[in-house]
């Protein structure tokens, strides 16, 4: 790379900025790594609780809101963190500007309330950046092909600053949050957890679709995409500018970068689980296509899937989804059931899907074994298997999940010395 001045994206979560005595610590923190030399991008989120309020205004007013509308009113927490911490900056002697999404332009397409990233133009971005200029963006929004404000869904925010940065070719992108890194389990749990120096992405991507709430799943996989290096670090503790000599948090990487790979890199788990049962169906072929295309035309996620079958011809299907949609998986179902003639729906919400990652899982036999065996010493029954290249995921009764995640941390040697 011919550009020597390291250029980085700190994006700031809503804990970050919670109120001006944040907005003000975290205008320091930006100061800082300007003054180390970098040129520096910013992201920022609403301050905590702004975007469920707005939320709960749209949904007062009308539960069928208009989504267009709907982003309209939400994206204006971003707008404000934006405008306040360019205040603050100034106000410290750092020249900086706000910038909304559709200024940067952040081109989205037209799905309201969850949209996906088009292209984004770094182009002026990088130019003020050169010229000295810090640039505030809101996180969160970007603009329809129509012109319309669009919202990128919850903890979206993440999204744009790994979007960003890949954009304008930054170094690395910094996001600051409430925890200092990230942990091989939650440390409320285990106590006994420890912060990873760094962890790949597809490790990363695992553990955050099947519970770990650090970083927003979209935002990995645009991570992974586009080779962005993301490190998570805490907004609460003050020290130096991070540098890649000095890097406080956990980063987020090429596989290539880890020297020594871990056979586990965390276990994670997941209580907003529910498990349904379609028994006593016909075993005919197209009957998995019978259940599962009603629940896709319905928006209904399913996560692990198990076939058992039985006597006389007949089989059982048992499949896990949100508890969020756990409502509507069953109206979907009863509504098909002369099409699926099944004998009977059976559902169960106190679940929690326990998952041990790892990339080491490659190359070494005897990982899921270790989890079966673990979790049978401590009389915990496994309901449900899934498992890909790096991940084996257990269905359990919600009271054995904190003993699991305990006992599985222990088993796997990750237990802090």
């Amino acid at each position: 790379m011919s550009r020597h001045t390291p250029r980085i994206v700190m994006k700031f979560g809503g804990t970050s900025v919670a109120d001006l005595d944040r907005i003000r610590a975290v205008a320091e923190k930006v100061r800082k790594q300007v003054e180390a030399g970098c040129e520096v991008a910013v992201v920022v989120s609403a301050m905590s609780g702004v975007t469920n309020q707005l939320v709960g205004y749209c949904q007062s007013l009308s539960p069928l809101h208009d989504a267009r509308e709907y982003d309209a009113v939400v994206a204006t927490g971003e707008q404000v963190t934006s405008g306040l911490l360019a205040i603050a900056l100034q106000t410290i002697g750092v020249e900086a500007r706000s910038w909304l999404g559709w200024q940067i332009p952040l081109r989205t397409d037209a799905a309201h309330g969850k949209a996906r990233i088009g292209s984004i133009d770094g182009d002026a971005l990088v130019e003020r950046m050169q010229a000295g200029q810090v640039p505030i963006i809101a996180g969160f929004q970007g603009v329809a092909p129509d012109g319309r404000i669009t919202t990128l869904g919850r903890g979206g925010s993440d999204t744009s600053a790994v979007a960003i940065a890949a954009a304008i070719g930054a170094d690395r992108c910094d996001i600051y949050t409430d925890v200092d890194g990230i942990y091989t389990t939650d440390p409320r749990i285990v106590a006994r957890a420890r912060k990873l120096d760094k962890i790949t992405y597809e490790e990363m991507l695992e553990l955050a679709s099947v519970g770990a709430k650090v970083l927003q799943t979209r935002s990995v996989e645009l991570a992974m995409k586009e080779r962005v290096r993301v490190q998570v670090l805490s907004s609460f503790v003050d020290g130096p500018a991070p540098s890649e000599g000095n890097l406080p948090g956990s980063l987020v990487v090429d596989e290539d970068e880890i020297v020594e790979k871990e056979l586990v890199a965390g276990i994670a788990y997941s209580r907003d689980e529910a498990k349904l049962s379609v028994r006593r169906i016909p075993d005919r072929p197209g009957i998995a296509a019978a259940i599962f295309g009603p629940l896709t035309a319905a928006n209904v996620n399913v996560d692990m899937i198990v076939q058992s079958t039985g006597a006389d011809g007949l089989t059982n299907m048992t499949f896990t989804t949100s508890r969020t949609d756990l409502a509507r998986a069953i109206q979907s179902l009863e509504a098909s059931r002369d099409v699926i003639q099944y004998g009977e729906l059976v559902t169960d919400d106190d679940v929690v899907k326990i998952s041990v990652v790892g990339i080491g899982m490659r190359s070494h036999a005897g990982v899921a074994n270790l989890m079966f065996r673990t979790l049978s010493d401590r009389n915990i029954n496994i309901q449900v298997i899934s498992t890909s290249e790096i991940k084996v995921s257990v269905l359990i009764a919600a009271e054995y999940a904190e003993l699991a995640v305990r006992a599985l941390h222990t088993a796997y040697g990750l237990d802090a010395a």
